[in-house]
Protein backbone atom coordinates (compact mmCIF):
# COMPACT_ATOMS: atom_id res chain seq x y z
CA UNK A 1 0.00 0.00 0.00
CA UNK A 2 1.45 3.49 -1.10
CA UNK A 3 -0.84 5.38 1.20
CA UNK A 4 0.04 4.77 5.04
CA UNK A 5 -0.40 6.76 8.14
CA UNK A 6 3.26 8.48 8.80
CA UNK A 7 4.20 10.37 11.98
CA UNK A 8 4.02 13.12 9.27
CA UNK A 9 0.89 12.47 7.83
CA UNK A 10 -0.39 11.89 11.65
CA UNK A 11 0.99 15.45 12.48
CA UNK A 12 -0.13 17.09 9.53
CA UNK A 13 -3.87 15.90 10.09
CA UNK A 14 -3.41 16.83 14.00
CA UNK A 15 -2.82 20.07 12.88
CA UNK A 16 -5.76 20.75 10.82
CA UNK A 17 -7.86 19.33 13.49
CA UNK A 18 -6.47 21.80 16.21
CA UNK A 19 -7.47 24.53 13.71
CA UNK A 20 -11.20 24.04 13.63
CA UNK A 21 -12.44 21.65 16.48
CA UNK A 22 -12.76 25.43 18.68
CA UNK A 23 -13.59 27.46 15.69
CA UNK A 24 -16.89 28.60 16.45
CA UNK A 25 -18.22 30.14 12.91
CA UNK A 26 -19.09 29.50 10.30
CA UNK A 27 -21.63 26.60 12.04
CA UNK A 28 -24.82 24.43 11.02
CA UNK A 29 -26.46 23.69 14.80
CA UNK A 30 -28.91 20.76 14.64
CA UNK A 31 -31.09 22.55 16.91
CA UNK A 32 -34.74 22.21 17.97
CA UNK A 33 -36.16 25.48 19.22
CA UNK A 34 -39.33 25.13 21.94
CA UNK A 35 -38.91 28.95 22.60
CA UNK A 36 -36.95 32.17 22.46
CA UNK A 37 -35.14 31.09 25.42
CA UNK A 38 -33.63 28.27 22.94
CA UNK A 39 -32.09 31.13 21.02
CA UNK A 40 -28.39 30.31 21.86
CA UNK A 41 -25.23 30.67 20.37
CA UNK A 42 -23.27 27.01 19.81
CA UNK A 43 -20.93 27.18 22.82
CA UNK A 44 -23.86 28.08 25.01
CA UNK A 45 -25.64 24.99 23.54
CA UNK A 46 -22.67 22.74 23.15
CA UNK A 47 -20.10 23.41 25.76
CA UNK A 48 -17.03 20.98 24.43
CA UNK A 49 -18.42 19.94 20.67
CA UNK A 50 -19.19 23.65 19.03
CA UNK A 51 -16.37 24.02 16.64
CA UNK A 52 -15.55 22.32 13.35
CA UNK A 53 -18.94 23.56 11.90
CA UNK A 54 -21.25 21.12 12.94
CA UNK A 55 -21.52 18.96 16.41
CA UNK A 56 -20.61 15.43 15.10
CA UNK A 57 -17.48 16.62 13.05
CA UNK A 58 -16.22 18.19 16.42
CA UNK A 59 -16.72 15.34 17.70
CA UNK A 60 -15.14 12.67 15.35
CA UNK A 61 -12.16 15.70 15.74
CA UNK A 62 -11.32 15.06 19.06
CA UNK A 63 -11.63 11.53 18.04
CA UNK A 64 -8.95 12.05 14.92
CA UNK A 65 -6.78 14.35 17.92
CA UNK A 66 -7.00 10.99 20.74
CA UNK A 67 -6.18 8.79 17.92
CA UNK A 68 -2.75 10.09 17.22
CA UNK A 69 -2.15 10.96 20.85
CA UNK A 70 -2.03 7.46 20.85
CA UNK A 71 -0.23 6.18 17.68
CA UNK A 72 2.10 9.38 17.97
CA UNK A 73 2.28 10.30 21.72
CA UNK A 74 5.64 12.16 20.99
CA UNK A 75 4.30 14.22 17.47
CA UNK A 76 4.40 17.63 16.92
CA UNK A 77 1.34 18.44 17.84
CA UNK A 78 0.68 16.08 21.01
CA UNK A 79 1.25 19.16 23.77
CA UNK A 80 -1.53 20.91 21.89
CA UNK A 81 -3.63 18.18 21.86
CA UNK A 82 -3.21 17.40 25.43
CA UNK A 83 -3.60 21.45 26.95
CA UNK A 84 -7.26 20.93 24.52
CA UNK A 85 -8.27 18.17 26.47
CA UNK A 86 -7.31 19.23 29.56
CA UNK A 87 -9.62 22.64 29.07
CA UNK A 88 -12.37 21.26 27.11
CA UNK A 89 -12.75 16.98 28.25
CA UNK A 90 -13.81 18.00 31.84
CA UNK A 91 -16.74 16.86 34.09
CA UNK A 92 -18.64 20.62 34.03
CA UNK A 93 -18.62 21.19 30.26
CA UNK A 94 -19.69 17.30 29.86
CA UNK A 95 -22.24 17.77 32.16
CA UNK A 96 -23.49 20.76 29.54
CA UNK A 97 -23.06 18.58 27.02
CA UNK A 98 -25.17 15.79 29.05
CA UNK A 99 -28.09 18.77 29.76
CA UNK A 100 -29.01 19.40 26.17
CA UNK A 101 -29.74 15.77 25.54
CA UNK A 102 -32.33 15.97 28.45
CA UNK A 103 -34.66 18.14 26.57
CA UNK A 104 -37.00 15.97 24.85
CA UNK A 105 -36.56 17.70 21.38
CA UNK A 106 -33.23 16.17 21.48
CA UNK A 107 -34.15 12.79 21.41
CA UNK A 108 -33.16 12.19 18.36
CA UNK A 109 -30.38 14.27 18.16
CA UNK A 110 -27.42 13.23 15.68
CA UNK A 111 -28.92 9.88 15.83
CA UNK A 112 -27.04 7.76 14.60
CA UNK A 113 -24.47 8.97 13.17
CA UNK A 114 -23.27 11.38 15.74
CA UNK A 115 -24.30 8.55 18.61
CA UNK A 116 -21.77 6.39 16.62
CA UNK A 117 -18.96 8.82 16.69
CA UNK A 118 -19.27 9.68 19.90
CA UNK A 119 -19.16 6.10 21.10
CA UNK A 120 -16.03 5.59 19.17
CA UNK A 121 -14.54 8.80 21.16
CA UNK A 122 -15.18 7.30 24.22
CA UNK A 123 -13.17 4.25 23.05
CA UNK A 124 -10.71 5.84 22.05
CA UNK A 125 -10.11 7.77 25.17
CA UNK A 126 -10.20 5.20 27.69
CA UNK A 127 -7.64 3.28 25.73
CA UNK A 128 -4.91 6.72 26.62
CA UNK A 129 -2.69 6.17 29.49
CA UNK A 130 -4.45 9.60 30.76
CA UNK A 131 -7.86 8.21 31.95
CA UNK A 132 -8.86 11.90 33.04
CA UNK A 133 -10.32 12.65 29.69
CA UNK A 134 -11.91 9.57 29.26
CA UNK A 135 -13.80 9.46 32.90
CA UNK A 136 -15.11 13.03 32.07
CA UNK A 137 -16.65 11.72 28.86
CA UNK A 138 -18.34 8.78 30.56
CA UNK A 139 -21.54 9.91 31.33
CA UNK A 140 -22.14 11.19 27.77
CA UNK A 141 -21.00 7.83 26.27
CA UNK A 142 -23.42 6.35 28.66
CA UNK A 143 -26.28 8.34 27.32
CA UNK A 144 -25.62 7.43 23.88
CA UNK A 145 -25.33 3.83 24.75
CA UNK A 146 -28.61 3.81 26.04
CA UNK A 147 -29.65 5.62 23.50
CA UNK A 148 -28.76 2.74 21.06
CA UNK A 149 -29.85 0.19 23.47
CA UNK A 150 -33.70 1.95 23.39
CA UNK A 151 -33.52 2.77 19.60
CA UNK A 152 -32.50 -0.22 18.13
CA UNK A 153 -35.57 -2.65 19.06
CA UNK A 154 -38.26 -0.28 17.81
CA UNK A 155 -36.25 0.69 14.33
CA UNK A 156 -38.09 -1.83 12.24
CA UNK A 157 -36.05 -0.82 8.64
CA UNK A 158 -32.40 0.07 8.18
CA UNK A 159 -31.71 3.73 6.58
CA UNK A 160 -29.60 2.74 3.48
CA UNK A 161 -28.70 6.01 2.12
CA UNK A 162 -24.93 7.09 2.20
CA UNK A 163 -24.90 9.89 4.48
CA UNK A 164 -25.20 10.72 7.82
CA UNK A 165 -28.74 8.47 8.61
CA UNK A 166 -26.51 5.48 7.53
CA UNK A 167 -27.64 2.91 10.00
CA UNK A 168 -24.72 0.50 9.22
CA UNK A 169 -22.64 2.91 9.47
CA UNK A 170 -24.03 3.37 13.29
CA UNK A 171 -24.08 -0.12 14.06
CA UNK A 172 -19.71 -0.47 12.80
CA UNK A 173 -18.77 1.88 15.04
CA UNK A 174 -20.80 1.99 18.02
CA UNK A 175 -18.98 -2.05 17.80
CA UNK A 176 -15.94 -0.68 18.83
CA UNK A 177 -17.33 0.77 21.76
CA UNK A 178 -19.20 -2.34 23.48
CA UNK A 179 -16.21 -4.39 22.98
CA UNK A 180 -14.06 -2.11 23.96
CA UNK A 181 -16.13 -1.79 27.18
CA UNK A 182 -16.68 -5.67 27.41
CA UNK A 183 -20.59 -4.53 26.83
CA UNK A 184 -21.60 -8.33 25.57
CA UNK A 185 -25.45 -7.45 26.05
CA UNK A 186 -24.84 -3.66 23.54
CA UNK A 187 -22.34 -5.84 21.09
CA UNK A 188 -25.27 -8.86 21.19
CA UNK A 189 -27.80 -6.31 20.47
CA UNK A 190 -25.61 -4.38 17.73
CA UNK A 191 -25.13 -8.32 16.08
CA UNK A 192 -28.90 -8.59 16.20
CA UNK A 193 -29.63 -5.63 14.92
CA UNK A 194 -27.20 -6.32 11.92
CA UNK A 195 -28.62 -9.36 11.12
CA UNK A 196 -32.35 -8.67 11.00
CA UNK A 197 -31.42 -5.50 8.64
CA UNK A 198 -28.74 -7.28 6.43
CA UNK A 199 -28.78 -10.64 6.79
CA UNK A 200 -31.08 -11.72 3.97
CA UNK A 201 -28.87 -9.21 1.22
CA UNK A 202 -27.85 -10.50 -1.75
CA UNK A 203 -26.53 -9.42 -4.97
CA UNK A 204 -25.91 -5.63 -4.26
CA UNK A 205 -26.38 -4.21 -7.66
CA UNK A 206 -25.07 -0.82 -5.87
CA UNK A 207 -27.09 0.96 -8.47
CA UNK A 208 -27.60 4.14 -6.82
CA UNK A 209 -24.13 5.07 -5.75
CA UNK A 210 -22.99 7.79 -5.54
CA UNK A 211 -25.74 9.83 -5.57
CA UNK A 212 -24.68 13.75 -5.41
CA UNK A 213 -23.99 14.10 -1.32
CA UNK A 214 -22.96 10.51 -0.44
CA UNK A 215 -19.95 10.59 1.81
CA UNK A 216 -20.68 6.71 2.47
CA UNK A 217 -20.75 3.78 0.03
CA UNK A 218 -24.43 1.94 1.17
CA UNK A 219 -23.15 -0.73 -0.17
CA UNK A 220 -19.46 -1.20 1.07
CA UNK A 221 -20.36 0.22 4.87
CA UNK A 222 -22.89 -2.57 4.87
CA UNK A 223 -20.36 -5.09 4.59
CA UNK A 224 -18.09 -3.33 6.76
CA UNK A 225 -20.54 -3.90 9.33
CA UNK A 226 -20.90 -6.80 8.87
CA UNK A 227 -17.40 -7.67 8.43
CA UNK A 228 -17.14 -6.39 12.34
CA UNK A 229 -19.96 -7.86 14.30
CA UNK A 230 -20.13 -11.29 12.39
CA UNK A 231 -17.43 -14.04 13.64
CA UNK A 232 -15.50 -15.36 9.67
CA UNK A 233 -17.41 -17.93 9.57
CA UNK A 234 -20.56 -16.33 8.80
CA UNK A 235 -19.35 -13.04 7.20
CA UNK A 236 -17.27 -14.67 4.26
CA UNK A 237 -20.49 -16.80 3.40
CA UNK A 238 -22.32 -13.47 3.59
CA UNK A 239 -20.26 -11.50 1.95
CA UNK A 240 -19.70 -13.98 -0.63
CA UNK A 241 -23.82 -13.50 -0.97
CA UNK A 242 -23.96 -9.92 -1.19
CA UNK A 243 -21.55 -9.11 -3.12
CA UNK A 244 -20.37 -12.03 -5.39
CA UNK A 245 -18.50 -10.74 -8.05
CA UNK A 246 -16.03 -8.56 -7.20
CA UNK A 247 -13.06 -9.84 -8.33
CA UNK A 248 -14.21 -8.94 -11.60
CA UNK A 249 -14.61 -5.15 -10.54
CA UNK A 250 -18.25 -5.81 -10.39
CA UNK A 251 -20.45 -3.69 -9.53
CA UNK A 252 -18.04 -1.49 -11.63
CA UNK A 253 -19.90 1.98 -9.95
CA UNK A 254 -18.08 0.92 -6.46
CA UNK A 255 -14.45 0.67 -8.49
CA UNK A 256 -14.37 4.42 -9.63
CA UNK A 257 -13.55 7.28 -7.72
CA UNK A 258 -16.21 10.37 -7.13
CA UNK A 259 -14.93 13.24 -8.95
CA UNK A 260 -16.50 15.99 -6.56
CA UNK A 261 -16.80 19.40 -9.28
CA UNK A 262 -16.90 21.96 -6.68
CA UNK A 263 -15.47 21.70 -3.37
CA UNK A 264 -16.90 24.96 -1.47
CA UNK A 265 -20.19 23.18 -1.91
CA UNK A 266 -20.62 21.70 1.37
CA UNK A 267 -22.48 18.57 0.14
CA UNK A 268 -21.15 18.12 -2.99
CA UNK A 269 -17.72 18.28 -0.77
CA UNK A 270 -19.48 14.79 0.23
CA UNK A 271 -18.05 13.03 -2.53
CA UNK A 272 -14.36 13.32 -1.17
CA UNK A 273 -15.67 11.55 1.86
CA UNK A 274 -17.22 8.91 -0.05
CA UNK A 275 -14.05 8.07 -1.38
CA UNK A 276 -12.17 7.90 1.77
CA UNK A 277 -14.72 5.78 2.88
CA UNK A 278 -14.65 3.57 0.02
CA UNK A 279 -10.90 2.93 0.54
CA UNK A 280 -11.35 2.91 4.24
CA UNK A 281 -13.97 -0.39 3.92
CA UNK A 282 -12.14 -1.64 0.69
CA UNK A 283 -8.69 -2.12 2.50
CA UNK A 284 -10.42 -3.52 5.71
CA UNK A 285 -12.98 -5.79 3.67
CA UNK A 286 -9.55 -7.04 1.71
CA UNK A 287 -7.79 -7.60 5.19
CA UNK A 288 -10.74 -9.99 6.44
CA UNK A 289 -10.42 -12.71 2.88
CA UNK A 290 -8.40 -15.44 3.01
CA UNK A 291 -4.88 -15.56 1.08
CA UNK A 292 -5.10 -15.68 -2.40
CA UNK A 293 -8.47 -14.49 -2.62
CA UNK A 294 -9.08 -13.14 -5.98
CA UNK A 295 -10.84 -10.44 -4.67
CA UNK A 296 -8.35 -8.56 -2.73
CA UNK A 297 -5.77 -7.21 -5.43
CA UNK A 298 -8.80 -5.29 -7.22
CA UNK A 299 -9.85 -4.39 -4.00
CA UNK A 300 -6.91 -3.00 -2.88
CA UNK A 301 -5.65 -1.55 -5.73
CA UNK A 302 -9.13 0.27 -5.97
CA UNK A 303 -8.60 1.57 -2.57
CA UNK A 304 -5.32 3.17 -3.36
CA UNK A 305 -6.97 4.73 -6.43
CA UNK A 306 -10.09 6.16 -4.29
CA UNK A 307 -6.79 7.94 -2.24
CA UNK A 308 -5.00 9.24 -4.89
CA UNK A 309 -8.60 10.86 -5.68
CA UNK A 310 -9.20 12.99 -2.31
CA UNK A 311 -6.15 12.63 -0.03
CA UNK A 312 -4.87 15.77 -1.55
CA UNK A 313 -7.81 17.83 -1.74
CA UNK A 314 -8.59 18.12 2.34
CA UNK A 315 -7.41 21.58 2.46
CA UNK A 316 -8.95 22.97 -0.62
CA UNK A 317 -12.22 24.25 1.32
CA UNK A 318 -13.17 24.27 4.66
CA UNK A 319 -16.77 22.51 3.46
CA UNK A 320 -14.04 19.26 3.37
CA UNK A 321 -11.29 20.98 5.65
CA UNK A 322 -13.56 20.36 8.62
CA UNK A 323 -14.32 17.41 8.43
CA UNK A 324 -12.71 15.05 5.91
CA UNK A 325 -8.90 14.31 7.66
CA UNK A 326 -10.74 11.74 10.15
CA UNK A 327 -12.14 9.52 7.40
CA UNK A 328 -8.68 9.64 5.09
CA UNK A 329 -7.71 8.43 8.96
CA UNK A 330 -9.40 5.71 8.88
CA UNK A 331 -8.58 4.97 5.56
CA UNK A 332 -4.92 5.04 6.15
CA UNK A 333 -5.24 2.64 8.99
CA UNK A 334 -8.08 0.02 7.94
Amino acid sequence: MRHVLSPETGARFAAITLGHVGREYPNKPDHTLSGPEDARTPATLHPVFFGSYDWHSCVHGYWLLARMLRRFPDGAEAPAIRTLFDRQLVPAKVAGECAYLAAPTARGFKRPYGWAWLLKLADELRRLPEPRWGEALAPLAEIFAQRFRDFLPIATYPVRVGTHFNTAFGLRMAADFAAGGGDAALLALLRDTALRWYGEDTDCPAWGEPSGDDFQSSALIEAECMRRLLPPGEFLPWFDRFLPRLAEQQPATLFRPAAPSDRSDGKIAHLDGLNLSRAWCFRALAAALPDGDLRCAPMRAAAERHLDASLPHLLDDYMGEHWLASFATLALEA
